[in-house]
């Protein structure tokens, strides 16, 4: 079943109008992950990927998280279009968020430009910021998406959303 989609009101981009397959770009917003008082990541070099119904999710350059807080766990999963995936802990006070990101070190040639940067859930972490807004993460347990005012959904990730 295809949902329908939500009004778009001025300044708003519909995801439902975000390509498949996915694209990568890069984009100079600002963006800020802080936890527990400490800036995880500040970046205004992210790459975004844009996939029809899902908010943007932002890849930052490794140089411009945080050092040694990053530690690689273990696992992995596959993107049909980026590749094969590393997933990574963020420790910060001695406190371990297990899994918050991604990275793509071999990437396909289309997403080239993802490699040596990192992407991140925002539910983990106290404040992750777009351009100085709060992002609402992307519902669900495996999408990283980040909503903020500037897109209309409905967004995929939710219950009942698996056959969009």
């Amino acid at each position: 079943m295809r949902p329908r989609r939500d009004p778009v009101a001025p300044g708003q981009v519909s995801v439902w109008d975000f390509p498949r397959p996915a694209v990568a770009e890069p984009v100079g917003v600002h963006i800020v992950i802080q936890h527990r008082g400490v800036t995880i990541a500040d970046t205004r070099r992210s790459v975004r990927t844009l996939e029809t119904s899902h908010p943007p999710s932002y890849y930052i350059p490794k140089d411009d998280i945080a050092p040694d807080i990053l530690r690689e766990a273990g696992g992995g999963s596959f993107c049909e279009w980026k590749g094969a995936a590393t997933y990574w802990d963020v420790v910060v006070d001695g406190v371990t968020l297990p899994r918050v990101g991604w990275s793509y070190p071999s990437p396909t040639p289309g997403f080239a430009c993802l490699r040596d940067h990192v992407a991140f859930y925002a539910a983990p972490f106290d404040r992750c910021t777009v351009d100085g807004e709060t992002v609402t993460p992307q519902a669900g347990g495996f999408y990283g998406g980040w909503i903020t005012s500037g897109f209309a959904g409905p967004f995929k990730g939710g219950p009942g959303t698996m056959g969009w």
